[in-house]
C-alpha cells in the first residue's frame, strides 16, 4: 500500500517502477479490478495511477485516483479503500477517444518524429503485434516506427490510419516503452491520403510516385525521349529543358571517394523516368507542409516499387530537383540492384549490392544527409550486415508482412486445424492475390502438408514457395468470414506465444543493426 500511496502523489510523469515494486502492486490492482494487469504498462502521473488489463480477450484501461475519479476518460467507476483513502477505480474500453486522453497525459505516448537516427518500422497488419515489436526493440539500437501502414493494406484489413496508430499505442503502454516511437503513414499517393493521416497523429510520411515513373525511359531511343521530354511538367519543375541541362549536364559531382559525371543522355534519361514522380512528391510535400502547420514531421520518397533500378544519375537527379524545390527529407528509397521480393531474402549478388549500396549511400551523404530506406526488407537477413557496415547510423529497415507470417506461425501450434484450412485457401488465392506483388514463388513447389503431422506445420513457413503464399494472400485470408474469428480468438487467446515469435524473428532482424 505504501508504494501506491506515494505513487499516487506524482505529478509529472513517474518513473517506472522496479520489477518487484510493480509485481506487487499488481497484485493489489488486480484484487481490485478483477481484471488481469500488464504489470509493466502500470505509470503514474497527475496524481493517478494508469494500467492496461485484460479479461478474457477484452482489454481495458485502468485509472486508480482520489476522489471521484479522472475527468475527460469514459469508462466504469467504483470507489475502493486503500489505507484510510478514498480512491476511485475507473475502467475504460481501450477505444479511441480513451487513446486520445490517455495520449493527453502519457506523453511518451504520443508519435514523434526520430531524426536521422538509425530505425526500423514494423508494420502490424493485425493490431496485435505491437508488444513483440517492441520487445526486440528493447534488445537492438533501433528507433522503432510502431504504427505503419499503407492505405493498400488498411484497404485489404478494413482498418483506418486512426485505428493502427490506436492499437499501436496500447502496444506501446501494455510493454511500458517510453523511449519513443514514430508513426509511418505508409505509401500515400493523394492528397487526401495525407489528411486522413495528419488526423490521425502521424509523424513519418512516406509519398510514393511510382505511378508517375516512366520505367519506359529506360531502354527509349533518342528520338522517343524527346516526346516525353516535351510532356514534363515543366512549370511545377519550376524548369525547362535548358536549364536542366545546365545544372547537372557533363558537369563531375564530388561524391567522396569518386566524382559523377552525368552525360546529356543520361540527364534526359533520368528527367524522362522520374520528372513527373519529382513534380508529384513535391506537391504532396507542400500539401502535406501546409496540412502540419507547425507540427513536426518527416517525409520519405519511395520509388522502390518500379519495375527498373534506380541508377546512380538517376538518383543524383531525384535528390538535385528536389532540394532545389525546397523538399526536406529524412530518407528515400530507391528500386536497389537485385530482387527485394515480399518475406523472403535478397535474391541476387551480394557483392554487386555492396558496391551499387555504397555508392547511393554517397550520394545521400553529398546531398543529405538522410537515410537509404530498405522497403520490402522484411527477412533480408544476407544484406543487413552490409547495409549496417556501409550506411551505419543512416539507415531505415521497413517490414510488414512479417509480422503476419509470424501470426500463422502461432496459429499453426495454437490451432492446427485453421493453419491447415488457411494454406489450402491461400493456394487458391495466390494466382488472383500475387498481381500486385513482385513475387516468383509458385504454387506447384509449395509442400504438399496433409501428410504432416500438426507438429511439423510450422516448417512451412520457413520454405521460399510457402512463405510467398501466404504472404500475399493475408487480405484473402483475413476478409474470409470463416477465418477472422478463430484466427484473432487464437492469437488474443495465448498472446505469449505469438510475442515470443515475434521478439524472436525481430531480434535476427535488428541484431546485425547492433545491440
Amino acid at each position: 500500500m505504501t508504494t501506491l500511496l506515494t505513487y499516487l502523489h506524482a505529478n509529472e510523469v513517474a518513473p517506472a517502477l522496479p520489477e518487484g515494486e510493480a509485481q506487487s502492486l499488481t497484485a493489489e490492482l488486480e484484487s481490485w479490478s478483477g481484471l488481469k494487469v500488464y504489470p509493466r504498462s502500470i505509470v503514474a502521473a497527475q496524481h493517478s495511477i494508469l494500467f492496461l488489463a485484460r479479461q478474457g480477450v477484452e482489454k481495458y484501461l485502468g485509472i486508480l485516483s482520489r476522489g471521484n475519479g479522472r475527468a475527460g476518460f469514459t469508462g466504469q467507476t467504483k470507489s475502493v479503500a486503500g489505507d484510510g483513502s478514498d480512491l476511485t477505480l475507473t475502467i475504460c474500453p481501450a477505444n479511441t477517444s480513451n487513446a486520445t486522453a490517455l495520449r493527453a497525459i502519457l506523453p511518451f505516448l504520443v508519435a514523434r518524429p526520430l531524426g536521422l537516427r538509425k530505425s526500423a518500422g514494423c508494420g502490424d497488419r493485425l493490431g496485435l503485434a505491437t508488444p513483440g515489436h517492441v520487445r526486440a526493440i528493447r534488445h537492438s539500437s533501433m528507433a522503432p516506427i510502431l504504427a505503419q501502414q499503407s492505405m493498400r493494406e488498411n484497404a485489404r484489413t478494413g482498418r483506418t490510419p486512426q485505428q493502427v496508430m490506436d492499437e499501436a499505442m496500447w502496444g506501446v503502454f501494455q510493454e511500458g516503452w517510453r523511449e519513443g516511437f514514430g508513426a509511418d503513414a505508409d505509401h500515400l499517393k493523394t492528397t487526401r491520403d495525407i489528411d486522413i493521416c495528419v488526423a490521425a497523429g502521424y509523424t513519418f510520411y512516406t509519398i510514393d510516385p511510382g505511378e508517375y515513373v516512366d520505367n519506359s525511359a529506360n531502354t527509349a531511343s533518342a528520338s522517343e525521349l524527346q516526346p516525353k521530354l516535351a510532356a514534363l511538367p515543366w512549370t511545377a519543375l519550376d524548369s525547362n529543358p535548358a536549364n536542366l541541362e545546365q545544372r547537372l549536364a557533363e558537369k563531375p559531382f564530388d561524391l567522396g571517394s569518386f566524382s559523377l559525371t552525368i552525360s546529356r543522355e543520361e540527364l534526359w534519361r533520368a528527367a524522362a523516368k522520374y520528372g513527373r514522380a519529382v513534380a508529384h512528391t513535391v506537391s504532396m510535400y507542400h500539401h502535406l507542409a501546409g496540412a502540419m502547420g507547425e507540427r513536426p514531421f518527416e517525409l520519405e520518397m519511395s520509388v522502390d516499387e518500379t519495375e527498373t533500378v534506380t541508377t546512380l544519375a538517376e538518383h543524383v537527379y531525384i535528390v538535385h530537383e528536389l532540394k532545389r524545390l525546397g523538399v526536406k527529407w529524412v530518407s528515400l528509397a530507391p528500386r536497389y540492384v537485385g530482387e527485394f521480393e515480399k518475406g523472403v531474402d535478397y535474391k541476387g549478388d551480394l557483392a554487386e549490392f555492396e558496391r551499387s549500396f555504397a555508392r547511393h549511400f554517397a550520394v545521400a551523404q553529398a546531398y543529405g544527409p538522410y537515410k537509404l530506406s530498405l522497403h520490402s526488407g522484411s527477412d533480408k537477413f544476407s544484406i543487413y550486415p552490409i547495409a549496417a557496415k556501409v550506411a551505419g547510423e543512416l539507415v531505415h529497415l521497413k517490414t510488414a508482412g512479417t509480422s503476419y507470417l509470424e501470426a500463422l506461425r502461432a496459429i499453426a501450434v495454437l490451432n492446427p486445424a485453421l493453419f491447415r484450412e488457411i494454406v489450402a485457401f491461400s493456394l487458391e488465392r495466390y494466382p488472383a492475390d500475387r498481381a500486385t506483388y513482385h513475387v516468383s514463388a509458385e504454387v506447384a513447389k509449395v509442400p504438399d502438408i496433409t501428410k504432416w503431422p500438426d507438429d511439423k506445420l510450422t516448417a512451412l513457413l520457413d520454405d521460399f514457395h510457402g512463405r510467398e503464399v501466404l504472404h500475399v494472400t493475408f487480405g484473402s485470408v483475413l476478409n474470409h468470414p470463416p477465418f477472422r474469428e478463430p484466427f484473432f480468438a487464437a492469437l488474443r487467446g495465448d498472446e505469449e506465444t505469438y510475442y515470443q515469435m515475434l521478439e524472436r524473428h525481430f531480434a535476427k532482424h535488428f541484431s546485425p543493426f547492433g545491440q
